[in-house]
């Protein structure tokens, strides 16, 4: 065989180099990803897929993002431009997205940075502050890093993206509310009307309280509005009305608790007497929301001060109340009545010196998701077709009637929450330094857990694997152990269901042990499933309860350590607790004077009153309520921990594991399991696996003596076989 000729050389040449073009032409239209990462972090979950896939409308992504951003803001961005084009590869031909440079630099691109800022400024996109380290100093900087998406004339936006933890989560859930936007706008028959009720005369005293700009307050809310109503479909019905009169004023400051102002004469500034309002007032089928457009502050040595509405913050709020009214999101009920906690400040606890923090952060993470509606037993039922319920430490009894409107919500297939506590804590009415008081809780709800297959022991679970306080140096310093905060590991959570997944590690705070009442649970109905217990290590404490961590000390003896439940979740078909008994009365109802007397007082007969009379001559006619005795597939979800919903155990953020966890549930129960999963699978919490230390001592000596020999033996191994096939060769060629 010849030497190949220089022609065939250049010939392979060139066939290599078309060969690869080829290949990078294919890769550009066909990729191939492989996520190796244990939760698929870097792959779209189910629920972010058919979220694009469903899109019947164009949807575009607009990215203000700066470049050249130091470390680990520069992965923010790239993590982002991969997360879209996962979006893109999902999605039809409806979704598109846009990168918008808005760095500064040299000719034609400063020009064109410098509209594309304007443009973010437009869409509410401003820059953020972060600090880079240059020449070994901080120092810091503006930039853009943020986002809106745009579907039809509706527009959402995330103005902040610094990280990627949960990114995905909120693309998602934004391009969904846009989906259910859309839907809700074009259903609406009736028009939510905004009145504008902004007087004329305010003009006059204006430059006197420091607002110059006030009449032309009334044109830009009017722009505002305009632009709001073209985005939302035109449903809006807007008016101005101009309250002159007094009497009017009055009339309506008090019917929608506006503003309303007065002064006096003021003859040195030629201004008379006069009186006027500010405000918008929102109203949509007997709802009605109150805005205002001028507010007062009381500030130290400068006194009152007086300030007007941003129109551009002002369409952020008609926005959200606009969406809540609508109904945009899915209806979740809350009971309002009964000692619940509330979902705000308590005011009234708070006017009588008691703490009047509120579930705020709860009411904020579910608000984000879910409308919240709430539901007073006292003065009505539980509506028809809610999907959820929660129940968060009630402290009033309940009536058999209102024990009935619960059971038969949960017949009728509303998922129900139990967060409940064994005792309803106390506090003294004297001097300081007295211990609160532990009443074990009486409510009747409890006999209502228990016929479904679920009871709370009065007592409180104590753990030695528990939240360890930091004593501050004036107390000697050291760690002490909160025996009454148990820190649940991943042995004692199961991750089993798919909304449990990924939840690494929980902190709870004066939580009760849960039984499963096995004789009253349907195996074939119903299925019980575990989500939480202690470890080990735990142990309760019954009867006198003093939480004082100084007066708390483990057992000594082993046996009195063990696990206890903490959490389960009921799925199934249930029984009614009132099956084969009567309809309990309505309380409530004795309280009203019945309609035969009055009508007895007036002296007329029922058909002078235009009120029907009973039925008379039809045999057996019997009228009669029914009792629904068996349910719709249903859940029941029971946590013997209400200070889990507490804000101190949040974050407003709902990235930690404790707003994980209660999100999941509560998705779950509403039968969002998709949108759970994408929550969880970006959680930062994972734990090392705890081991003995005598496995600790294995793996040190392995790492440390093995593992070097091992790799010399390997070395010598290689060198032994190289010599060998050296060897092999010369003597084929007896060199």
């Amino acid at each position: 065989m010849g030497n190949p000729s220089i022609k065939e050389h250049y010939f392979k040449f060139i066939l290599y180099i078309a060969v690869i073009v080829l290949v990078n032409i294919v890769g550009l239209t066909l990729f191939l990803r492989a996520d190796l990462t244990q939760n698929g972090i870097y792959s779209l979950s189910d629920a972010s897929k058919e979220a694009v896939a469903t899109l019947s409308e164009p949807l575009s992504i607009n990215v203000f993002f700066s470049k050249d951003l130091p470390a680990p803001y520069n992965n923010t961005e790239r993590y982002l431009k991969d997360l879209l084009v996962e979006y893109a590869a999902s999605a039809g031909r409806h979704f598109n997205y846009t990168f918008y440079n808005v760095s500064s630099e040299e000719g034609d691109l400063t020009k064109q940075a410098d509209n594309n800022r304007e443009i973010a400024r437009n869409f509410g996109i401003q820059p953020v502050q972060i600090r880079v380290m240059e020449n070994d100093e901080v120092k810091f900087k503006n930039a853009y890093m943020g986002l809106v998406i745009i579907h039809g004339d509706l527009i959402e936006k995330i103005p902040a993206i610094t990280a990627i933890d949960g990114l995905e989560y909120r693309l998602t859930t934004s391009i969904q509310k846009l989906n259910n936007k859309v839907s809700a706008l074009l259903r609406q028959k009736d028009k939510i009307k905004v009145t504008m009720y902004l007087s004329s005369s305010l003009n006059t005293i204006a430059p006197l309280i420091g607002l110059d700009h006030l009449p032309q307050l009334a044109q830009d809310v009017q722009k505002t509005i305009e632009t709001l109503n073209t985005r939302s479909l035109g449903i809006l019905n807007f008016e101005h009305i101009d309250l002159k009169t007094k009497e009017e004023l009055e009339i309506i400051a008090k019917k929608y608790d506006l503003m309303a102002m007065s002064w006096p004469q003021i003859p040195d500034k030629n201004i008379g007497a006069g009186h006027g309002a500010a405000g918008l007032v929102m109203e949509y089928k007997g709802e009605v929301s109150t805005l205002p457009l001028i507010s007062s502050m009381e500030l130290p040595i400068i006194g009152t001060t007086y300030q007007m509405a941003d129109p551009q913050l002002l369409e952020e709020e008609l926005t959200g109340i606009m969406e809540k009214m609508i109904g945009i999101n899915k209806d979740i009920g809350y009971l309002s009545d009964h000692g619940t906690q509330m979902l705000g400040q308590d005011r009234m606890a708070m006017m009588q010196g008691r703490p009047g923090n509120g579930l705020q952060v709860f009411n904020q993470l579910l608000s984000s998701r879910y409308d919240i509606k709430p539901i007073a037993l006292k003065e009505g039922t539980i509506p028809e077709g809610l999907n959820c319920l929660i129940i968060a430490k009630p402290t009033e009894p309940f009536s058999d009637y209102e024990l009935f409107q619960i059971d038969q919500a949960l017949m009728k297939g509303t998922n129900i929450a139990f967060f409940s506590d064994a005792f309803n804590e106390i506090m003294p009415q004297g001097g300081m330094g007295m211990p609160p008081q532990y009443i074990p809780m009486d409510t009747g709800l409890e006999k209502l857990l228990t016929h479904y297959g679920i009871s709370m022991k009065p007592a409180y679970v104590l753990d030695k694997e528990a939240y360890k306080h930091q004593l501050p140096p004036s107390q000697g310093g050291g760690e002490q152990t909160i025996y009454f905060a148990p820190m649940l590991k991943e042995t004692s959570i199961n991750n089993t269901p798919e909304f449990m997944n990924n939840i690494k590690g929980l902190i709870a705070m004066q939580i009760s042990p849960l039984t499963l009442e096995k004789e009253n649970i349907n195996s074939d109905q119903v299925i019980a499933t575990r989500l939480l217990a202690s470890s080990d290590q735990a142990w309760l404490m019954e009867g006198m309860i003093n939480l004082n961590p100084m007066f708390i000390t483990p057992p000594t003896v082993p046996e009195e350590l063990a696990t206890h439940d903490l959490a389960y979740i009921l799925e199934g078909k249930f029984t009614s607790y009132f099956a084969g008994k009567d309809i309990p009365e309505n309380q409530s109802n004795k309280d009203k004077v019945d309609e035969k007397d009055i009508i007895a007082e007036k002296g007329d007969t029922p058909e002078k009153q235009g009120l029907s009379t009973d039925p008379k001559g039809v045999e057996g006619f019997v009228a009669q309520n029914r009792i629904i005795e068996s349910s719709k597939p249903a859940k029941i979800f029971v946590l013997g921990c209400s200070q889990m919903l507490q804000d101190n155990m949040l974050d407003p953020g709902g990235r930690s594991t404790n707003a994980t966890f209660l999100l999941n549930v509560i998705d779950h129960l509403n039968g969002e399991d998709k949108i759970a999963a994408m929550r969880s699978k970006q959680q930062t919490l994972n734990p090392l696996a705890q081991i003995t230390p005598f496995s600790r001592g294995i793996i040190k000596t392995f790492n440390i003596a093995i593992l070097p020999v091992l790799v010399v033996l390997f070395g010598l191994g290689v060198l032994l076989r190289r010599n060998a096939k050296k060897k092999k060769i010369a003597k084929m060629f007896n060199v």
